[in-house]
């Protein structure tokens, strides 16, 4: 009886924790963002779909979905803690023991898991509309790039402490690896590797084997900017 109600109260607990995050993700702005990521992916596949000499590939689609991931998860984790900070929220947190794991790790959790979601729909028209793909394997290669990119927000936030500065330092930082793809990073570090995308003069082995050198990479420094920015909200005078 004494276990079934600690683990009742538990699943109250995390139940609280997930309404109460999710209504900060959905809150003030990311409506914007959700409202522009779909306007984006409807406007190229209609502009795919009216070029007759169009020939969508699973290439294209990957790029065509990477935009409106960055976009949905821009806004949750550059202004999460100032929203935090401006409703006076985060003093209230800072009381909750173990505040890292109970609080942002939930919450970090939930945005993926709705980026994930909304791509999921996306990925499904674009196969019914452009081209045929597997549809978890493309999503799965997708979160790659923006699981680390809303990560390094997240870390950045912690730094900046301030919604406008992390969002300003966050375009710089894609800019950089932007015009660093294909230039001057090599497949095992470019943080926007196309899979789907095999160059012509590459092995099929050779290209396997840089992708996935490619996605742990992005995997362990997406693990570094989590752990960073979870040990700067311990340090509480920084923020309230």
């Amino acid at each position: 009886m004494k276990y079934e109600k600690q683990l009742k109260n538990s699943f109250s607990l995390i139940k609280d924790l997930v309404r109460f995050n999710l209504k900060i993700i959905f809150a003030n702005k990311f409506i914007y963002f959700l409202i522009s990521a779909v306007i984006f992916f409807l406007l190229v596949t209609i502009l795919n779909l009216a070029n007759s000499d169009s020939n969508p590939t699973e290439g294209l689609v990957f790029e065509l979905l990477l935009v409106p991931g960055i976009l949905l998860i821009f806004y949750p984790t550059v202004f999460g803690i100032q929203s935090d900070v401006d409703t006076r929220m985060i003093e209230i947190l800072f009381g909750i023991p173990n505040y890292r794991y109970k609080v942002w790790l939930i919450r970090i959790a939930l945005i993926y898991f709705v980026v994930f979601f909304i791509l999921i729909i996306l990925s499904l028209l674009s196969s019914v509309a452009l081209v045929s793909f597997p549809i978890l394997e493309m999503v799965y290669q997708l979160m790659f790039p923006i699981f680390f990119l809303g990560s390094a927000a997240f870390m950045v936030s912690t730094l900046v402490r301030n919604g406008n500065g992390t969002a300003v330092v966050m375009v710089i930082l894609g800019l950089a690896f932007w015009i660093g793809t294909g230039a001057f990073l090599p497949d095992k570090y470019n943080l926007f590797l196309n899979p789907f995308s095999m160059p012509s003069d590459v092995n099929e082995v050779v290209w396997a084997d840089a992708t996935l050198t490619n996605r742990i990479v992005i995997l362990v420094l997406t693990l570094v900017c989590i752990v960073f920015g979870l040990i700067r909200l311990q340090k509480r005078e920084k923020f309230v």
